[in-house]
């Protein structure tokens, strides 16, 4: 996807452009490759690991920040409005690729999956403390699960005799209740499901989109990548309604 979002911003060598999710900074590097001595981007990653792979070009910046605060961030580096704005939504490959973040559904982990391993909220506190209901309705909005509540009922039946610790303890445990035939796909929707309630991905989301909007030049572009239906149903009605809820804007 790295070209078509590339090729979807329609790049002025002179503009100034948003890489919201920098990651590893494949996206980037390519931006960078794209801009004259003039142009200039400036990229947003809450995870302290994008910080050891910064880009050294003095046409960069990387803002240690959510970029559901993307305008305030830019008012402090003097910016009001830009030429294109770059969004890769979904967990970086170095986040999967490492057990101790407790993203991967095959790797030992602890319960964590924070994009900012600052932040205090963990998915330990979701599996442990949540209840049945909150569970239930985790698995069914963000995960899109039909057996949420079983799913729930089972997990908190579980930890009434030990606390659920790790990522593997969590797929052992919902193993037996699950179709082989479907296992590894309800396993990534439970996981999906708990990230997102972690991070409160969808409403970061909501706040980007919105605020893209202010920012963004007449003729501007905004580039979205998105993973799951959730991420790309927020992304549609955005672009169609220029709103999430009421009536569309006509001027979008």
């Amino acid at each position: 996807m790295l070209e078509e979002a590339i090729q979807g911003l329609k790049i002025d060598p002179d503009g100034v452009y948003v890489d919201v999710t920098y990651g590893g900074g494949g996206h980037s590097t390519v931006l960078l490759q794209n801009l004259s001595d003039r142009g200039r981007l400036i990229a947003f990653d809450q995870d302290a690991a994008a910080h050891e792979n910064s880009i050294s070009d003095e046409r960069f910046q990387l803002i240690d920040g959510n970029f559901s605060h993307l305008k305030r961030h830019l008012k402090f580096c003097g910016i009001t409005k830009v030429n294109g704005i770059l969004a890769d939504f979904g967990v970086s490959s170095h986040q999967f690729d490492s057990g101790s973040r407790g993203f991967s559904t095959r790797l030992e982990g602890p319960l964590d999956m924070r994009m900012n391993n600052q932040a205090g909220f963990t998915a330990r506190e979701v599996i442990n403390g949540y209840s049945a209901e909150e569970l239930q309705q985790i698995f069914k909005d963000y995960g899109e699960l039909r057996i949420a509540r079983k799913l729930a009922n089972h997990i908190v039946k579980a930890r009434e005799e030990n606390p659920i610790e790790t990522t593997q303890e969590l797929v052992r445990l919902l193993t037996p209740i699950l179709p082989k035939y479907v296992f590894n796909k309800i396993i990534a929707q439970v996981f999906q499901a708990i990230r997102i309630e972690v991070n409160a991905e969808l409403e970061v989301i909501k706040s980007f989109l919105e605020q893209s909007v202010d920012l963004l030049k007449i003729g501007g572009r905004l580039v979205c990548i998105s993973y799951h239906s959730l991420e790309d149903r927020l992304v549609k009605v955005f672009i169609r309604e220029g709103k999430f809820v009421g009536k569309a804007e006509s001027d979008l």
